[in-house]
């Protein structure tokens, strides 16, 4: 039996339509992993003395951990899973600080599509907005995804 990809292809995609994800709250634990993972100890998230006395008053995620906790919500809706060729771009703005504890998800929109050379492939770009439990927006960009088309 072939493999019947899950995800909307890039002919599903409708630039009226917003996606948003389930939400997620960023720990200690996550941040602790992602220092270990990226080595990014830098003591901004690691040291809550040194944070103490920065403009955030305590330690804050890695804006990289922020942007990578986005794809992660926004692929465990599926509609990315068997149909996306590659991702392009990242263009991201990190607007606000993602305090532990703070709970967050992901809202994005399609705002261009362009066909390419090969008639099986799309592109779609997408504005993207990450948002903490209180709708402060804390990251925005844009993400341009290669798409698989119908047959």
């Amino acid at each position: 039996m072939a493999y019947q990809p899950r995800g909307l292809y890039w002919e599903d995609f409708n630039p009226e339509g917003v996606h948003e994800t389930a939400a997620r709250t960023i720990t200690e634990t996550d941040v602790v992993n992602f220092a270990a993972l990226s080595g990014d100890w830098n003591p901004l998230h690691t040291n809550e003395e040194f944070a103490k006395a920065t403009p955030f008053g305590t330690r804050i995620a890695h804006g990289a951990l922020s942007l990578a906790v986005a794809t992660g919500l926004a692929n465990q809706l599926g509609i990315f899973e068997g149909t996306t060729i590659g991702v392009m771009e990242f263009i991201t703005r990190f607007t606000g600080p993602v305090r532990f504890g703070d709970t967050v998800k992901v809202r994005f929109r399609v705002t261009d599509k362009k066909e390419t050379k090969r008639p099986e492939r799309g592109i779609a770009v997408f504005e993207v907005k990450v948002v903490n439990q209180k709708e402060e927006t804390v990251l925005d960009g844009q993400w341009t995804i290669m798409l698989a088309r119908r047959a």
